[in-house]
């Protein structure tokens, strides 16, 4: 058995069917489906019963599952250990990050970082900020939106101010109605979002709700006339030069956005990982 069997093993129990398995890890279903023919023929054992909604694990299957972590967890202590005694910074550096900043700034400062220590090999994971934090032991470092997570180190970013945006203009004095075009975010930005709305129900109204996948497709939907978008500074670029605007405050203090690197401290000992997060922390983001 190879380390990719038992990370495939994990990876069929996490998301629950041969084809979101094999979407996930872009291999075709046939391959997935071979693979664990094979594991189960190593073993002598039935791994997973299909049902109709998901795979469900056998008993011999759950103990199975239980080695695979187990292997997977000492595979990764050994080259952390590794990785620790080395004077050349190399290793495995394991990073969960936020859509928005991973399509937005990790680019980048990967970039420079790849560069400087080229025997680095990075294991990117991106995703909603929620999703993150649910498995954010899985990772050396988590970049998120929102909420800092609780029982880990983390360090402060920066602040984002949202602005909501539209074509048209925001009248004084008079009731905006109009459709909102949301884009597929954590609960946290969605009661950001609320919050401020119901406290200006006198001043803007949606009528409906838009709701898409990507923040640049509610960008050019918007753009196109079709409603009214709440939008980060960090994804606006000019559109404050060529739209309509409204910077969300309540109280006089504007609403924003927190983004947070979060690690476990001990890892933090790991080369790569020190030099990571020194490389991000120097940086400036607006």
């Amino acid at each position: 058995m190879r380390i990719e069997d038992y990370m495939l093993l994990l990876k069929l129990n996490e998301i629950g069917t041969i084809r979101g398995t094999a979407k996930a890890i872009l291999i075709s279903q046939p391959a997935v489906t071979q693979r664990l023919k094979y594991m189960e023929e190593y073993f002598g054992q039935t791994i997973f019963i299909r049902t109709s909604k998901r795979l469900v694990p056998t008993p011999s299957g759950e103990m199975i599952l239980e080695h695979a972590a187990t292997v997977i967890e000492k595979e990764q202590t050994i080259k952390n250990k590794i990785a620790q005694s080395s004077k050349e910074v190399q290793g495995t550096l394991s990073i969960a990050c936020s859509s928005l900043i991973s399509q937005r700034f990790l680019p980048s400062i990967l970039g420079e970082f790849t560069t400087q220590y080229p025997k680095v090999a990075i294991d990117l994971v991106t995703g909603i900020s929620e999703n993150i934090k649910r498995h954010h032991k899985s990772y050396h470092i988590c970049i998120i939106r929102g909420e800092k997570l609780k029982e880990s180190t983390c360090i402060h970013l920066f602040d984002d101010p949202l602005y909501i945006f539209d074509t048209e203009p925001f009248p004084v004095d008079t009731l905006k109605e109009r459709p909102l075009i949301s884009f597929k975010s954590d609960d946290s930005m969605n009661e950001l979002v609320d919050h401020w709305l119901y406290h200006h129900q006198g001043d803007i109204k949606p009528v409906k709700t838009i709701t898409v996948d990507q923040i640049e497709t509610c960008k050019q939907l918007m753009k196109q006339g079709l409603g009214m978008a709440v939008l980060p500074e960090s994804v606006s670029d000019s559109m404050k030069e060529e739209y309509h605007f409204v910077p969300l405050h309540l109280e006089g203090i504007p609403v924003t956005r927190d983004t947070w690197i979060c690690y476990q401290e001990g890892v933090k000992q790991l080369p790569q990982v020190n030099h990571f997060i020194n490389s991000i922390t120097s940086q400036s983001f607006l």
